[in-house]
């Protein structure tokens, strides 16, 4: 990475997500809720099977949920 390439956070993907899928993150951090003992990439299975989230956003919320969480 170059000192110009610019890091992005799992937030800063959330106003896409909301606007892309109609629903706000919080919502998707309910639905994370109930599968929270599956590990991480099982949870972004699911959010891509079940509720056709595209990878790149199912990451960041998987990510962002478990960080808040201390998982």
């Amino acid at each position: 990475m170059t000192m110009t390439e610019k890091v992005k956070s799992p937030a800063s993907y959330f106003p896409s997500i909301e606007n892309q899928y109609g629903k706000p993150v919080e919502h998707w951090f309910k639905v994370l809720d109930t599968i929270s003992d599956r590990k991480h990439m099982e949870q972004v299975a699911v959010l891509k099977s079940e509720h056709k989230i595209g990878h790149g956003h199912a990451n960041a919320l998987v990510a962002y949920h478990k960080a808040k969480r201390g998982a």
